[in-house]
């Protein structure tokens, strides 16, 4: 596991667990992932080092596509290196995985190109995307039945639909994030694109919120007590 900045911590069996910066199993209890996805087709749209791929694959899923791309090219772009495919196919190696694996950006996921999946999986991705509505309507395009979307979100004070824009900001020491939709905005986005019915599933604690803002003021990026995480279902 040496040389690869990982992302997600990963259990690859025998002891060996990666050593993540991201609440990756915390995470997964926010999504309410299916316990079985028996006879189901899975899209991860911006799987990185895979984590939620080949726990798909794990909870018995027919079929999983694991995409994405500027996580998987060539440099690296994030802090410290992040940004390759080293991980994941290293991962993927490790757990014997027959997880699908193809480079393709949000704005290119096509039917016609790929198919269409029973659910899929957008997390983390929206507020990375300059167009974060055009990338919905494509995400949306591949989906026959359910989506699971977790997202960072902001403006959480207001009562109307409301996004924030982070030109040049660097959001949490982090250039490459974009938007912060309010949970208006979202479900409005959602039903936008073709969703009828859209569950919040979680959604941090205000307390919580406060505390980060709190402790980041003092260590490092700054983030704002109406900023926070949120994670969706939505089914056609």
């Amino acid at each position: 596991m040496e040389g690869v900045e990982w992302f997600h911590t990963i259990d690859l069996g025998d002891g060996l667990v990666t050593p993540g910066k991201d609440e990756t199993f915390r995470k997964l209890e926010w999504l309410a992932l299916p316990e079985s996805l028996e006879s189901r087709s899975v899209l991860d749209v911006g799987a990185w080092d895979g984590f939620f791929s080949f726990e798909a694959e794990r909870r018995g899923a027919e079929r999983v596509l694991a995409t994405d791309s500027f996580a998987w090219e060539e440099p690296a772009w994030g802090p410290k290196g992040w940004g390759t495919r080293a991980g994941f196919d290293l991962a993927h190696r490790a757990l014997k995985s027959k997880v699908e694996a193809r480079g393709i950006d949000v704005l290119d996921l096509d039917p016609e190109t790929i198919g269409t999946f029973d659910l899929v999986l957008f997390l983390g991705v929206l507020y990375h995307l300059p167009h974060p509505l055009l990338g919905l309507e494509k995400v949306a395009s591949v989906c026959s039945n359910q989506l699971i979307l977790e997202t960072h979100v902001d403006l959480l004070d207001l009562g109307r639909p409301a996004m924030a824009f982070y030109p040049g900001e660097a959001l949490a020491g982090d250039d490459s994030n974009w938007w912060g939709p309010n949970m208006k905005a979202l479900e409005a986005m959602l039903r936008y694109v073709g969703f009828t019915r859209v569950e919040v599933v979680h959604r941090e604690a205000r307390r919580y919120r406060f505390a980060r803002a709190a402790y980041r003021r003092m260590r490092g990026p700054r983030f704002r007590a109406q900023q926070g995480r949120c994670a969706v279902h939505a089914w056609k």
